[in-house]
C-alpha cells in the first residue's frame, strides 16, 4: 500500500502514516523533556538513527521491535552477572580470578553499558555535559575502578531494565491517544463514470463520490448521499453505540460503515478533516505543559549539576577533615550518591502521568488541549453551564397537544401541519416531526406570515390561525387560559374565529443531565445555569435538575458579568457552552468546555476542553480524570523526593551501598512509571 508521506518545513520526510505522526509528536515532546534535564530519550536515544528502510523504502522505527528484543541485552547481562556472582560466592579459589574475573564482568557490562557510555560521549561533544548518561557512566566505571564489579554491572543492568519499562509505558500512553484517532485509511474507493476506482485519500477532490463498503473506514469528511447508513463513531466520540445518519447529513473521517454499501460526497480536503483537526489538538496537548511539569524541568536542570559537584566534594573534602582517609571508600560513597541523584523517576513519570490523563480522556471522547488544563480542571469549584445544547438537546419537540373536545384532533393537526410547511421556523420543524407527512389534499389559500405573531390562511373557506397568543389577540380570538402560567413555548390555534387549543413545544432535557448534576455535587462542585432563554423556562429546567443558581434572559455580555461575579468570590470557574456564541465567557473562565458535537470545528479553536459527543455526563468525568491525574503526579513526586532524600543522606554517610542506590534510582523510577500508567486502566 502506498502511504501518505509527511514532510517538515525543509522537505525532509518525517513519517508515512498517521500512527507514525503520533509517535513522532509524543517522542519529540519526551525527547525535549529529557534533553533539557539530561535524561534518556525513552523510545530511542537518537531521533533518526533508530530507523531502517525496508524493501519498499519506508522507514520504520525500532520502537516496533518485540518486547523480548528490547529486554535481550538486559537478559544477556543478567545471565552473565548471576553466573559470576555464583562463581564468586561458591567457587572463590577456582580459575575465576584476576583478569579472567575482570573480563567476565566487563563482558556482562557491555550489552547494557556500552549504549550509555556512547550516549555520554556524544552528549559531551554536543555540550550537554550534565546528562544522566554521564552520571551512570561515572558511577559504574568508578565501581569497576575500585573493584566493585558486580555492583557496577548491576547498576547499569537495572538502569537498562528501567529504560525498557519507560519505553513500554510511553508506547502505552501513545496507544491511548492513538485510540482516539483510529488511524484514517490512506486509500478510498471513488466512483468515476459509475466505475469504482481506488485512489490515495490525499488525491481525492472535493465533490468526489466515495463508495464505502460495510466494515470500511471513511477516509475523508463528507455528505451522505445514501438514504440512511449506520456508523461506528467510537474513533471520534468514544461512543460505542452505532450512529444512524440520514441522507444529507455530515459524516466524518474515521467513522466505520456498519451495514450496507453507502455513498458519500467529499466536502473537506484530506488535510482539513476532523481527524486532522484532532491530531493538531493532540500536538498542542503535548506542547502545553502543566505548572508541575514546568517546575520539575527547571528544578532538574539545577539539581543535576549540583549533585555532581556534591559528589566531587564528598570524595575530596574528607581528605582535609578525616584522620584515616581512604580514597576508595569516599569515592564509593560519591558513586552511590551519583546513582541515587539521577532525576529520571521525576522527569519521565510526570509527563507520563499527564500523557496517561490525556489518553484516558481521549478514550472517552474528551479532548484536552494541554496537560495544564488537566491541572486546572482538577481545582474547579463552580461549573457554569449554558442550557440549550448543553443540558438540553437543542432540538424543539412537541410536548403536549391540548384541544377543545368539540374539534377533531387529527383533522386540526393535519391542517396545522400543512400550514406550518410554509415556514422554516424551528417550531414548524417540531410540528412536522410530531404530525408526520403533510396531507397534500388540504388546500391552502391566502397564506400570510404575520411577523412576530404566526401564520394565517384559509382552509375549506374558513380562517386558520397558528401562532402565539399575540396572534389571537390581534384577531380578537377569545381564549379561556392564562398563557403566563405555562412554562413551555405555546402555539395557539384558532379555526373559523374560534379558539381551538394549543400545543406546547420545548427543548428536551438530555438523558444524562440529571446524572451530571448529581455527580458534580458528589465531587463538591457547585453548578450554575446561564441562558439567553426566558427566565421562567431556565428556572423550570434548573429546578428539574436541582441547579440552585439559574439566570435567564441573558445577553453574552450579561453572561460575562455573571462569571466575573463568581470569579470575584475566588472561585475557579469552568464554563460549558457551544464554544462559538459563548466565546467571550469561555475565554474569561478558568477552563472553557465546548460541547463540540461531530461537526463543529469552531469549538476546537475556542475551548480548552472539547466533549466530542455532547454528553454532559462527560463534564464530571473530565474533572475526575483531572483529579486522578494530579493525584498520581504528586504521588510520584512525593515518592521520588522522600526515597531519594533518605538514601542520599545514607549514601553520603556511608550507610547505603550501590544496591540501595539502584533501588533509589531505578526502583523508584519503575514504581513511579507503574503508578503513572495506572490511570489508563481506571474507570471514570
Amino acid at each position: 500500500m502506498e502511504h501518505k508521506h509527511i514532510y517538515d518545513k525543509d522537505g525532509k520526510q518525517l513519517c508515512c502514516t498517521q500512527e507514525e505522526k503520533i509517535n513522532l509528536i509524543v517522542n519529540k515532546q519526551l525527547k525535549k523533556e529529557h534533553k533539557e534535564v539530561g535524561c534518556c530519550a525513552t523510545d530511542d536515544h537518537n531521533e533518526h538513527k533508530d530507523e531502517h528502510s525496508d524493501d519498499d523504502g519506508h522507514n520504520h522505527s525500532v520502537g516496533n521491535q518485540s518486547t523480548f528484543q528490547m529486554f535481550l541485552p538486559a537478559i544477556i547481562s543478567l545471565v552473565l552477572l548471576l553466573i559470576a556472582i555464583g562463581l564468586d560466592n561458591y567457587f572463590p579459589q577456582t580459575w575465576f580470578t584476576g583478569w579472567v574475573r575482570i573480563a567476565w564482568y566487563a563482558i556482562a557490562y557491555l550489552p547494557v553499558g556500552f549504549p550509555v557510555l556512547k550516549e555520554a560521549f556524544e552528549s559531551i561533544t554536543k555540550g550537554e555535559i550534565f546528562s544522566e548518561f554521564l552520571l551512570m557512566s561515572i558511577a559504574t566505571v568508578g565501581a569497576f575502578a575500585i573493584g566493585e564489579y558486580p555492583e557496577g554491572v548491576a547498576v547499569m543492568l537495572f538502569y537498562a531494565v528501567g529504560e525498557v519499562f519507560q519505553t513500554l509505558a510511553v508506547k502505552r500512553a501513545k496507544a491511548n491517544i492513538k485510540s482516539l484517532l483510529d488511524q484514517r485509511p490512506d486509500e478510498v474507493t471513488i466512483l468515476q463514470n459509475n466505475e469504482a476506482k481506488t485512489i490515495k485519500a490525499a488525491s481525492a477532490n472535493i465533490g468526489d463520490i466515495i463508495q464505502l463498503k460495510a466494515g470500511e473506514k471513511l477516509g475523508l469528511d463528507g455528505e451522505l448521499l445514501s438514504e440512511t447508513a449506520s456508523f461506528n463513531t467510537a474513533a471520534l466520540t468514544g461512543e460505542s453505540k452505532p450512529d444512524t445518519k440520514a441522507k444529507g447529513e455530515t459524516v466524518l473521517a474515521g467513522m466505520i460503515n456498519l451495514n450496507t454499501v453507502a455513498q458519500v460526497k467529499v466536502t473537506t480536503a484530506y488535510t482539513d478533516s476532523k481527524l486532522s483537526k484532532i491530531l493538531e489538538m493532540v500536538q498542542n496537548a503535548t506542547a502545553q505543559k502543566a505548572p508541575t511539569e514546568l517546575f520539575i524541568r527547571k528544578f532538574a536542570k539545577i539539581y543535576t549539576p549540583i549533585v555532581v559537584l556534591l559528589a566531587i566534594l564528598i570524595t575530596v573534602l574528607p581528605y582535609f577533615f578525616v584522620e584515616n582517609y581512604v580514597f576508595s571508600q569516599w569515592l564509593y560513597r560519591a558513586l552511590v550518591f551519583l546513582v541515587i541523584s539521577c532525576p529520571c523517576a521525576l522527569v519521565i513519570s510526570i509527563p507520563l502521568g499527564y500523557f496517561g490523563g490525556i489518553g484516558a480522556a481521549s478514550k472517552n471522547g474528551i479532548l484536552f488541549k494541554g496537560s495544564n488544563f488537566l491541572d486546572l480542571i482538577a481545582n474547579i469549584k463552580n461549573v457554569v453551564m449554558d442550557k440549550t445544547g448543553t443540558m438540553t438537546e437543542g432540538v424543539f419537540k412537541v410536548q403536549e397537544v391540548v384541544l377543545k373536545p368539540e374539534f377533531n384532533k387529527d383533522e386540526i393537526m393535519a391542517m396545522v401541519n400543512t400550514l406550518e410547511s410554509q415556514s422554516t421556523h424551528p417550531v414548524a420543524t417540531a410540528i412536522h416531526q410530531f404530525v408526520g407527512k403533510v396531507d397534500s389534499s388540504i388546500e391552502l389559500k391566502n397564506v400570510e406570515e404575520i411577523s412576530g405573531h404566526g401564520l394565517k390562511a384559509e382552509v375549506k373557506g374558513k380562517e386558520l390561525l397558528v401562532g402565539n397568543f399575540k396572534l389571537m389577540d390581534k384577531f380578537s380570538i377569545t381564549y379561556d387560559i392564562d398563557p403566563t402560567t405555562i412554562v413551555y413555548t405555546l402555539i395557539a390555534i384558532a379555526y373559523n374565529k374560534k379558539f381551538v387549543g394549543y400545543l406546547t413545544i420545548a427543548d428536551s432535557i438530555k438523558e444524562d443531565a440529571q446524572f451530571t448534576v448529581n455527580k458534580l455535587k458528589e465531587l463538591g462542585v457547585k453548578t450554575t445555569m446561564l441562558s439567553g432563554d426566558k427566565s421562567n423556562v431556565v428556572q423550570f429546567v434548573a429546578d428539574k435538575l436541582g441547579i440552585t443558581n439559574a439566570f435567564g434572559d441573558l445577553l453574552p455580555e450579561n453572561k460575562v458579568n455573571k462569571v466575573k461575579e463568581l470569579k470575584a468570590l475566588n472561585e475557579t470557574v469552568c464554563f460549558v457552552g457551544d464554544g462559538v456564541n459563548d466565546a467571550p465567557v469561555v475565554a474569561l473562565s478558568d477552563v472553557g468546555i465546548a460541547m463540540g458535537g461531530l461537526g463543529s470545528d469552531a469549538t476546537i479553536e475556542t475551548a480548552d476542553v472539547v466533549i466530542q459527543d455532547d454528553m454532559p455526563s462527560k463534564i464530571p468525568m473530565a474533572i475526575n480524570i483531572g483529579k486522578q491525574t494530579k493525584r498520581i503526579v504528586w504521588q510520584n513526586i512525593t515518592l521520588a523526593f522522600v526515597v531519594k532524600g533518605i538514601v542520599l543522606i545514607l549514601g553520603a554517610g556511608g550507610l547505603a551501598t550501590m544496591w540501595e542506590a539502584v533501588f533509589a534510582d531505578v526502583g523508584v523510577a519503575l514504581l513511579a512509571i507503574l503508578n503513572a500508567v495506572r490511570i489508563q486502566n481506571m474507570k471514570f
